[in-house]
């Protein structure tokens, strides 16, 4: 039996779209992938991106759990150098005390992860070279260091928290989460707090990352189901994945590791129509990669007129060449690829097109060709 497959979404925008078409599409992406069989459906947090409406991952779910019945909802991930562990477990308590027993709270580390982005660039390792692992593209890594230490960036984060606030590290955070989660929370006097609601809500947190680094190490260390993103940092997701398993201890929620891995798809009927689909994905790309944010999607036209460097090339390879496009039958045998070398138990499938019927099209077909 295949492995589960799951859905990410960004509520993304496309050139000529506005917020609420990109918010309607996502409500409609939502039923049709209940009735295609999806097991999760996921949404991301973002901030600053003109292309990217999925800024609020727990009011989005809340509006997605109004209009689906059963499929199992989550974020990925709740920005945690963002906002207290309360305001996370109120959020996300009150969603479970609406439509109970239904949400994922998928957690990463923002902030902490682009001052260790900037420090590893500071040490001038020698980078990567691109290798094949038994039939799986492992790419040269794309360094976020300039990105991050960018004056826009720095704007960004001027909003992004309060004025001299430091985020909790991220075993601080969880512990905070799981007190709440767990509640009341009692002093040494005797003094009592609960989260309300929150405290006894069933949540399944997950850890996101994007390396071997602290995600993954605690995922496995607390006993935590990870998600390793080949979709985001394809060049990492092996590193990812072993250090999550190396460091796993069984615990109550889960006594066996639980990997989920993410990868960027296109379907179509046939190869060549998934490819020419596929031509504004690298423009796409490079909007983020060059530090401007995700711009709302190009239509095709809008790809074929735009003139590329040797540079930009350069700097959405790795993404363009590990993204999955084509038939259902051409991108299923690279999924069962993933699968294999990552050893996921189950796979997070993200994908946009500027047509939103091209988009629900290559899931449906997905699903399709991955249960027959």
């Amino acid at each position: 039996m295949p492995v589960p497959l799951s859905i990410l979404d960004l509520a993304p925008l496309v050139s000529g779209g506005d917020v609420p078409d990109a918010l309607r599409r996502t409500l409609d992406l939502a039923r049709r992938a209940e009735q295609f069989g999806y097991h999760r459906y996921w949404v991301a947090e973002h901030h600053f991106t003109p292309g990217v409406a999925s800024s609020q991952p727990a009011l989005l779910l809340g509006q997605i759990a109004a209009v689906t019945d059963h499929i199992r909802l989550g974020s990925g991930a709740v920005q945690t150098g963002f906002q207290t562990g309360l305001s996370i477990v109120e959020q996300f308590g009150l969603l479970d005390a609406l439509y109970p027993g239904r949400f994922d709270l998928g957690l990463g580390r923002s902030g902490q992860a682009r001052k260790e982005a900037i420090r590893e660039a500071e040490k001038h390792r020698t980078p990567q070279e691109e290798r094949v692992v038994d039939g799986l593209l492992i790419p040269k890594p794309f360094s976020w260091a300039p990105i991050f230490a960018s004056k826009r960036t720095a704007l960004a984060g001027s909003f992004l928290t309060q004025p001299g606030a430091e985020p909790l590290g991220l075993d601080d955070v969880l512990d905070q989460i799981s007190a709440l989660l767990a509640g009341p929370v009692v002093d040494d006097e005797g003094n009592e707090v609960t989260a309300t609601p929150g405290a006894g809500a069933d949540l399944q947190v997950w850890l996101l990352g994007s390396s071997g680094g602290e995600s993954a190490r605690t995922a496995g260390a607390r006993g935590l189901p990870f998600a390793a993103n080949y979709h985001v940092a394809p060049a990492k997701v092996l590193e990812a994945v072993a250090a999550y398993r190396e460091s796993f201890v069984p615990s109550a929620a889960l006594p066996e590791p639980y990997v989920m891995v993410s990868a960027d798809v296109l379907v179509a009927e046939d190869d060549a129509t998934a490819r020419h689909l596929a031509k504004p994905f690298a423009v796409w790309v490079r909007s983020i990669r060059t530090g401007l944010g995700a711009v709302p999607f190009p239509s095709i036209e809008e790809a074929e007129a735009f003139t590329w460097t040797e540079q930009d090339r350069a700097i959405v390879a790795d993404r363009v060449d590990t993204r999955f496009a084509g038939s259902p039958q051409t991108v299923a045998e690279r999924l069962q690829t993933l699968q294999r070398v990552t050893g996921a138990d189950e796979l997070l499938v993200t994908t946009i097109t500027h047509d939103h019927t091209d988009r629900v099209r290559s899931f449906e077909l997905l699903a399709k060709e991955w249960s027959a």
